[in-house]
């Protein structure tokens, strides 16, 4: 989701989580939820691997929510009592967060850099709400907060009148959206999503920024599907040929370590994204990982009931009885790795990206055949 992309843009694969966003700063927007000792932890360790002067380039919204110690304990604990209809959380304490949120007794980061007296009434009232749920409950974290409230301060800053005044100074501003479409609370495959609109509304109800400043809007899309956790996946492939795409793609759930499960390719839920997104191009990432298939499936179309329909359907059991229609394509059994231009893929690669583009009817402008930056084919 991006106003205005300069010409270095270049998305590209990682499994990393890193702070790479040199265009105006990486900005941990109001729209987020924040643990302090996990942001802390992953700084360190990106310190380690060699990222230098953060502390001038990481802002953090006053607005953002905090995370506590005790809402990672009740994640888990909610998802124990939930048993076989468990939703497959990271168990980062994400969801009681947003909930603290929606019943307007959470606790903001401006809440801990204000009067910190009204702020631990404030904790307390909330911590004696969650023991009253859940009595085996052990707080005492507060010294800690204390600590971290004189470490984060020269961080935070009211972020929605500093990224207007960046747009009115010309400066162009790259948001990047963390969890796929399908994850959004709103418009996902609920409830087996995240607590937040990590669609493209949640770069206005996020950000502060209005929709008219939206530029293009960039579709990451890997060449096959693939999901963390619960829920119904159509087009996932239970044999070898999944057990291959999740080797050769290493995928690995990155908070969570778990296997991903893959599947073939779905164009009626990347349709239904384009739809609530808007996305002007896309692009495709490791299309490397198909390259030593005889034979590729995608998913065009469903049928509910033994009729075709033409929406995603919401409800997660209508869409757990839907029958996929593919198409089959030949593969091209041949690397794609060392390929640098689109004219150089094999013939049908081309064919498998032509398709995508039709039943789409957004243009590939990237493709991803290998880990790194310089993998990606910009056309």
């Amino acid at each position: 989701m991006i106003k205005n992309v300069p010409s270095s843009f270049i998305p590209y694969r990682t499994d990393v989580n890193h702070f790479t966003i040199d265009l105006l700063a990486q900005n941990d927007r109001n729209g987020v939820v924040i643990h302090l000792p996990g942001l802390f932890e992953e700084l360190e360790s990106n310190e380690a691997k060699g990222l230098k002067n953060w502390q001038e380039r990481l802002i953090i919204s006053d607005r953002a929510h905090m995370v506590f110690d005790f809402h990672q304990q009740v994640d888990g604990l909610q998802e124990l009592e939930k048993g076989t209809q468990s939703l497959g959380t990271t168990k980062k304490g994400i969801g009681p967060t947003y909930s603290c949120k929606a019943a307007r007794n959470g606790l903001r980061i401006g809440d801990l850099l204000g009067d910190f007296d009204k702020f631990s009434q404030k904790f307390d009232t909330l911590v004696t709400s969650y023991q009253k749920m859940f009595p085996a409950l052990q707080v005492d974290v507060k010294a800690e907060l204390q600590r971290y409230a004189e470490r984060i301060r020269p961080l935070v800053k009211e972020t929605v009148q500093y990224l207007h005044q960046a747009l009115r100074e010309g400066k162009k501003v790259l948001v990047e959206g963390a969890n796929a479409a399908m994850l959004d609370i709103d418009f996902g495959t609920y409830p087996y999503v995240t607590s937040s609109n990590c669609s493209i509304g949640g770069v206005c109800t996020g950000l502060g920024l209005p929709p008219s400043y939206i530029g293009d809007v960039v579709g990451v899309v890997k060449a096959y599907t693939t999901r963390v956790g619960d829920g119904p996946f159509p087009t996932e492939l239970l044999d070898a040929t999944g057990e291959l795409l999740q080797k050769r793609g290493h995928e690995f759930g990155v908070t969570t370590n778990r296997k991903r499960r893959c599947g073939w390719l779905d164009l009626t839920l990347l349709k239904f994204t384009a739809m609530v997104n808007g996305y002007t191009s896309i692009c495709l990432t490791k299309l490397d990982i198909l390259d030593t298939l005889p034979k590729i499936r995608i998913g065009v179309g469903y049928r509910l009931n033994g009729k075709e329909i033409d929406y995603f359907p919401s409800s997660t059991s209508d869409l757990a009885k839907v029958e996929v229609v593919y198409e089959t394509l030949d593969g091209w059994q041949s690397t794609t790795e060392g390929v640098r231009s689109l004219e150089k893929l094999p013939p049908n690669a081309k064919k498998y990206i032509q398709l995508i583009e039709e039943h789409l009817g957004v243009p590939v402008k990237w493709i991803g055949v290998g880990a790194g930056r310089e993998s990606v084919i910009a056309l």
